[in-house]
């Protein structure tokens, strides 16, 4: 995603993780979401395992959302942890921002049009597919649709960032084939580097 190159001059240096913590924080201070600035400080700091590593906890199964930061309420930030070939169900966002940092490898959006009548039995609508590799930075809300993602690659792992404002605990997740949709919880497999025992309950 570009990021705009006025904007990246207001950004402050992002050395590591815990600085870029802080400025998550400051600009959550408020109610107001500046989407453009938080993408840019996501895109200011530039991937470092020493930073992250300590959460990047995988499933030999499915992908792990591991809690990296509660953000005072704000806001979650957390590791996805995506084993070879992992992927996500079509999900919404439950009316947050979306961010999305890549730390490691590729990680594939492919787009969705909200399914007109869930009753119905038709297909959901593909729109785009994106990749994003180290270091880029995506975002989405429920106003552009419904996404689902997942690592394309058979050899290699993807670790990606994710923030969401505000955090939520369910979403839901559609059917590609029958646009039908359903309400999962959104938990965590670790929380802080430690694993939790909520990891087998499942979520988008």
């Amino acid at each position: 995603m570009d990021i705009d190159p006025a904007l990246e001059k207001t950004v402050p240096a992002i050395p590591n993780l815990d600085v870029l913590i802080e400025e998550l924080h400051k600009a959550f201070a408020t109610d107001k979401v500046n989407v453009d600035f938080v993408k840019a400080l996501l895109a200011a700091y530039k991937s470092n395992p020493r930073d992250w590593k300590k959460f990047a906890k995988f499933d030999t199964h499915r992908y792990t959302r591991n809690l990296i930061n509660e953000g005072n309420g704000k806001f979650n930030l957390m590791a996805l942890c995506w084993g070879e070939g992992h992927g996500s169900s079509i999900h919404d966002h439950a009316d947050a921002h979306c961010f999305v940092k890549i730390l490691q490898g590729t990680l594939r959006e492919t787009m969705y049009e909200w399914p007109s009548n869930s009753s119905s039995e038709s297909g959901m609508t593909k729109t785009e597919v994106n990749d994003y590799s180290k270091n880029g930075v995506a975002y989405i809300n429920d106003s552009m649709g419904l996404h689902r993602m997942e690592n394309p690659s058979n050899c290699d792992s993807c670790v990606s960032m994710h923030l969401y404002s505000p955090a939520f605990k369910s979403c839901k997740i559609f059917d590609e084939r029958t646009s039908h949709e359903n309400e999962v919880k959104v938990t965590f497999y670790s929380q802080y580097g430690v694993r939790t025992p909520f990891g087998a309950v499942r979520f988008a």
